[in-house]
């Protein structure tokens, strides 16, 4: 987890701490699913958790760590689902697990639209891309080593993963809003082919 060790003596955190850091974590997640994440400040992080703005720079270095922080739990979860569900080598027909990812996704639509749109961060994109990866190396390992002169488990991981960010990142962002079924649909075919 990416949590700042600022007030930690030895391995214990200070309850103090951690009940400031659940509060900058939960104004940073309402602040993100109402507006771009590029438009929030820590003054407005600082205002709507009622701390003062030094506060926040004590826990956090900057508004990027604060959101990375505070959108972990979603990341977690989201990577959780696609341990489930079979993305290294789909199966010959859609996996239940696939539609609950994105049902996962679909659940907590404005936040994840506001973060992996134009004005989202970085360090986001790149982490949930790096987690979904981890995952498929993960089963992609388990499965035991190709042997047909395929490139490398983590070259292939991360062009899932990508591909699943990127995916999910326009499926959030088409004005449409397609249900979570009809995109699962879409990344198993994906699937399906790049395997």
């Amino acid at each position: 987890m990416l949590e700042p060790t600022a007030g930690t003596s030895g391995s214990r955190v200070d309850p103090r701490v951690l009940r400031t850091r659940a509060l900058l974590r939960t104004a940073a997640l309402e602040l993100a699913s109402e507006r771009d994440a590029d438009t929030i400040t820590m003054a407005d992080i600082a205002e709507r958790a009622t701390v003062n703005r030094a506060t926040v720079y004590q826990h956090y270095k900057d508004r990027d760590e604060l959101l990375l922080a505070a959108m972990e739990s979603e990341i977690t979860a989201l990577a959780r689902a696609a341990a489930r569900c079979p993305l290294a080598y789909p199966p010959d027909r859609m996996p239940a697990e696939l539609v609950e990812l994105f049902r996962h996704v679909e659940s907590n639509t404005r936040l994840y639209r506001q973060m992996l749109g134009p004005n989202g961060t970085a360090r986001f994109v790149n982490h949930l891309r790096d987690l979904l990866a981890n995952e498929v190396t993960t089963q992609m390992d388990a499965a035991g080593a190709r042997s047909d002169g395929a490139p490398p488990n983590d070259l292939r991981a991360h062009y899932v993963a990508g591909a699943f960010v990127g995916l999910i990142t326009r499926w959030l962002t088409r004005p449409d809003l397609l249900s979570a079924e009809a995109v699962a649909a879409a990344a198993w075919e994906g699937l399906r082919r790049a395997s």
